[in-house]
């Protein structure tokens, strides 16, 4: 089971719902990443119990704008990510028939999956690297070339991403790498 949210339902459903995964994914930017990963939850509850790329993918703009509004917000951002999430979900309907699991079981190798998740909405070069790394290495999700295709995230023992996290120690490991990250980031900007 996947442990992204550090809490037991919302874990559940990320490791059983890939569109959870996605959208959590997705909104894995400018908020905690337990929240992020706990917001696909907190979604399905909010549309009914149901969690479907057909539906969001058909709902008015302004009602899914509304639902991630809604106190507390699924996002810091919600409007923004209401429609990313909603582009998402139309685009796993258009390309995938609406199974989110398709963007990645039928990629015929590392260079495909890449292409496919980082075509996604809400997905740059590093959240698609990652991604793959987190398929690769807590889902078995390893067409060959997968390695190449994740880069730096697909290496074995690092703490870099959530692609790493399997408990509360290994997501401790990841934070502390990304503080590291961001204080030699403002180090740099202050030497410029």
């Amino acid at each position: 089971m996947l442990h992204l949210a550090q809490d037991e339902e919302a874990d559940q459903l990320l490791s059983e719902n890939p569109l959870a995964l996605l959208i959590g994914l997705v909104l894995d930017q400018q908020i905690p990443l337990e929240r992020a990963f706990s917001s696909p939850r907190d979604l399905k509850d909010r549309l009914g119990g149901r969690l479907e790329a057909e539906e969001i993918a058909a709902m008015d703009p302004d009602a899914l704008a509304a639902v991630f509004a809604q106190r507390p917000a699924l996002h810091r951002f919600p409007a923004a990510n209401a429609k990313r999430v909603q582009d998402l979900c139309r685009l796993i309907v258009d390309r995938y028939g609406g199974s989110a699991a398709d963007t990645w079981t039928t990629a015929r190798d590392g260079a495909d999956l890449y292409s496919r998740i980082r075509g996604m909405p809400g997905f740059g070069d590093q959240k698609a690297r990652i991604f793959i790394g987190l398929l690769g290495k807590q889902l078995g999700v390893r067409p060959e070339g997968w390695e190449q295709a994740a880069g730096r995230f697909g290496q074995p023992g690092t703490y870099l991403s959530v692609a790493d996290i399997v408990d509360e120690r290994s997501l401790g490991r990841v934070r502390a790498y990304k503080q590291q990250m961001k204080a030699a980031t403002k180090a740099g900007a202050g030497t410029a």
